[in-house]
């Protein structure tokens, strides 16, 4: 599990094609501190590290493979060399809840509409799949290429959102543009409270 509060921004740095994809990722987080086997979230994708190395600069470099499956439908197909991706370490016990409970499992792939300045924020309006818009709610929380972000309101199947400054310079959402896609994962609670009123309803 994890939270949607991202602690650092890898770049891929090798892409090898094979029976699934091998991603190299080299990011600033100690490789002493990861297992082989550990899960890190990367653009709001639950991935298992496969291989971890020391970098030159005392970050590390470590490597997770993606099925053809995640590869479709998420944006991890576009991934390229040089790609930045935000990265968020699994949940421990005991860690403060900064965001909001995130799973790591991308249900859907939103393009971003418009961005536009709003003060010292930015904010992004975004086009969500008809069959995730439902679960979108003002107020509520959505998470997106890894982060956990608060809806500011929706309209059919866009919906708003602010991103303040410090956001944009510890995360990719800086140098995102229109037209871009992004990973999309709905709050779970959202999801479930929905199921609930669909069972009540019949």
């Amino acid at each position: 599990m994890f939270t949607g509060i991202i602690t650092d921004i890898g770049t891929i740095e090798g892409i090898e094609r094979r029976g699934d994809t091998q991603f190299t990722i080299s990011s600033g987080y100690d490789a002493a501190g990861i297992a082989l086997g550990a899960s890190i979230c990367c653009s709001g994708c639950c991935l298992t590290v496969t291989s971890v190395a020391h970098g030159a600069d005392g970050g590390c470099h470590f490597t997770v493979d993606v099925s053809a499956e995640s590869l479709s439908k998420t944006t991890l197909g576009g991934w390229a060399e040089g790609t930045r991706i935000n990265l968020e370490r699994a949940l421990k016990a005991g860690d403060e809840l900064g965001g909001h409970i995130v799973s790591g499992h991308v249900d859907g792939v939103a393009d971003i509409v418009s961005i536009e300045d709003d003060g010292d924020s930015r904010r992004f309006v975004f086009c969500a799949p008809e069959q995730l818009a439902r679960f979108i709610a003002s107020k509520g929380s959505v998470c997106l290429d890894g982060t956990s972000l608060t809806v500011n309101d929706v309209n059919g199947v866009n919906f708003g959102i602010n991103v303040i400054p410090h956001t944009l310079s510890v995360t990719s959402w800086g140098n995102a543009q229109v037209g871009d896609k992004v990973n999309l994962e709905i709050d779970m609670l959202a999801r479930y409270v929905a199921r609930l009123n669909e069972s009540l309803d019949k």
